[in-house]
């Protein structure tokens, strides 16, 4: 806290503007236009690399905040001051952090996968002021981002060295989403023991649960596609590029709103995320290799 403390003293009417966008690199939205269009587009072992980081360090990091379940600054200490409008943002625990872990995963692994090193600077630099604007914005400390910030870079180094620059083989791939698989069911398993014993309230174990659902959703969309479908990022021409990615992304939108009618809960909330990563990893490349492109 005498970290925050000292921070606080230094904010700025225009400092405070800046780290509030700068902090919303780590939110969910610019994960998914990042994502989907090197997934749908560009590159798509380059996106496995970018989901394999975020999904397995979100399973750790939020994973960790409900078996420790710390709680944010402001209410360790009531007199602790915030930027106007960063709490809205600020769900669950605090430690460790979540948008830090959101931003690391792919601004650090693009900064591993891309060769020019002003980018890789530039992107790792990036990772680094998410991490210190949620410092600044008083909804974390500095435990809560390097935590985050260890954990996710560690994992960019294991999915870069074990996924990314090894060979290819059906038989990693089913190990790789069994084993996310098996994270997901680990995280779920102890949100529902926290649940049924009362231990937190439902509010504090969404961030969990809608990771682990998405997690298992990208997990078997992951090996579904890389063992069947197989489509090729390649379309016919740029107008049809674009509307590929529009339409996908529209998808997603349309199950994560559709999918409402399951109800409201945690155990609703997992299934939504599942639901909406295996349209963008399974049901919507194979829409994508009947329509969308060409062959290699």
């Amino acid at each position: 806290m005498e970290l925050l403390r000292i921070i606080e003293g230094l904010r700025t009417p225009f400092l405070d503007t800046a780290f509030s966008l700068i902090t919303r690199l780590g939110e969910e939205m610019i994960l998914i236009v990042v994502f989907c269009v090197i997934y749908w587009c560009i590159n798509k072992k380059m996106a496995y690399v970018i989901g394999v980081v975020f999904f397995l360090s979100a399973l750790f990091v939020q994973g960790m905040k409900i078996i420790f379940r710390i709680d944010r600054p402001w209410v360790i200490d009531p007199s602790f001051t915030t930027v106007d409008g960063a709490v809205r943002e600020a769900t669950g625990y605090s430690f460790p952090s979540g948008h830090t872990q959101a931003a690391a995963s792919y601004l650090g692994s693009l900064g591993a996968l891309l060769k020019s090193k002003p980018i890789k600077i530039i992107l790792f630099a990036l990772a680094i002021l998410v991490a210190f604007s949620r410092m600044y914005l008083g909804v974390h400390t500095l435990e809560d981002v390097v935590v985050s910030l260890v954990i996710t870079f560690a994992i960019v180094f294991l999915a870069m060295k074990f996924f990314y620059h090894s060979e290819d083989s059906q038989k990693k791939d089913l190990f790789l989403s069994l084993f996310m698989v098996l994270c997901s069911v680990v995280v779920i398993v102890i949100a529902a023991i926290m649940s049924h014993m009362q231990i937190t309230e439902a509010f504090q174990l969404r961030d969990s649960v809608i990771a682990a659902g998405a997690a298992m959703g990208f997990a078997v969309g992951m090996y579904i596609e890389r063992t069947y479908i197989r489509f090729s990022v390649k379309a016919r021409n740029i107008p049809l590029q674009i509307l590929k990615y529009v339409l996908g992304v529209a998808g997603i939108i349309a199950v994560q709103e559709g999918a409402r009618i399951i109800g409201d809960g945690l155990v609703a909330d997992g299934i939504r995320y599942f639901l909406m990563i295996t349209w963008a990893t399974v049901f919507y490349p194979f829409i994508i290799k009947r329509f969308f492109t060409v062959d290699d």
